[in-house]
């Protein structure tokens, strides 16, 4: 009897996994079974048992179909995706000269590839030079700008002797993606950028902040936050409060870790609601290398949030490897 009451169940599970003929085979051979159960006992009540099995199997069996078209469409835009990231956040060159970078993307929604949050590197003949920033908003429209973003700045890194004249370029890039707007929207297209420069061996940095949250040079130890001197306007708000840059520039050593970040590695929250140490967490740091860095980040980022993060996450870790005679004999 317990047993003749579980068979209907067989094909509903089967719709979870299986395509449609194998769920409906499993719903026939169910009610064979069935039929010859009833067979060798009469009082299993066999008519109403077996009726429902076939409800069962044909409900099951347009539910694996349904099933299966949603994971076909769910593919598609995965590659659509995957696409839209080759072009925001293409495949980055781990070394350039004697500068080593490493990258880190996190997205909030859990079946997202992209977002808001944008980086990329070049190196040019005026040295490495480095972006990342963070579009106010989320979805497509935030996607689109950030991929205005990079690829003006992929351009415009090669072409401009000067940072200031490579962030007016973005400014310019930046407004023509925001005539499609709205104009109530206008005011909510802005986007926080940080631009760096390292030249080759000069042993500095110079660094445009727009608006983004400062970079942490880690240095034997000791932690500097390179706040600017002075603002410069975040993309897309020149118009309204000029577009004076300032580049500050500041000692990177051979050792030296230098840390860029959007805001969603600070913003990230624990149970209690408070917000990730970054400062004192990279203090207690000392990695040998920039993958070594971003590893435990992302790890120790995942572990304070529970797992759960509320806004999309890049970082970028540099480092000026030692000359070659310094270096591992597995590194020259």
């Amino acid at each position: 009897m317990a047993f003749s009451r579980l068979l209907p169940a067989a094909p509903a599970l089967a719709a979870a996994m299986w395509p449609v003929l194998p769920t409906v085979l499993l719903g026939t051979v169910c009610m064979l079974l069935m039929i010859g159960l009833g067979i060798v006992f009469p009082d299993l009540g066999t008519g109403y048992t077996a009726a429902g099995i076939v409800a069962v199997t044909v409900a099951a069996a347009y539910g694996s179909h349904v099933r299966l078209q949603r994971e076909r469409t769910l593919f598609q835009v995965r590659l659509v995706a995957d696409a839209a990231q080759q072009v925001v956040l293409g495949p980055m060159p781990r070394r350039f000269g004697d500068v080593e970078i490493e990258s880190l993307y996190l997205a909030a929604a859990a079946e997202a590839r992209i977002g808001g949050d944008f980086y990329e590197v070049v190196d040019t003949q005026y040295g490495v030079r480095l972006l990342i920033g963070d579009v106010r908003g989320k979805g497509l429209p935030a996607v689109g700008q950030a991929a205005a973003m990079v690829n003006c700045f992929r351009e415009a890194a090669h072409d401009e002797a000067g940072l200031g004249c490579v962030a007016r370029r973005l400014e310019a890039s930046s407004t023509r993606h925001g005539v499609a707007s709205p104009p109530e929207d206008l005011m909510e297209r802005f986007a926080t950028a940080l631009l760096v420069e390292i030249p080759h061996g000069a042993g500095r940095i110079g660094i445009l902040n727009c608006g983004h949250p400062p970079p942490l040079l880690l240095n034997r130890g000791e932690l500097r936050v390179l706040e600017p001197t002075a603002p410069s306007p975040l993309l897309n708000l020149a118009d309204l409060i000029g577009d004076g840059y300032s580049i500050d520039t500041f000692p990177f050593a051979p050792g030296d870790h230098l840390l860029l970040f959007t805001d969603g590695v600070t913003e990230a929250r624990n149970r209690d609601g408070e917000f990730f140490p970054l400062a004192d967490w990279l203090r207690g740091q000392n990695p040998a290398r920039p993958r070594e860095l971003l590893d435990r980040l992302h790890r120790d980022l995942l572990r304070y949030s529970g797992g759960v993060l509320d806004d999309d996450i890049a970082a970028l870790a540099v480092q000026l490897v030692p000359a070659a005679a310094e270096r591992p004999p597995d590194e020259r």
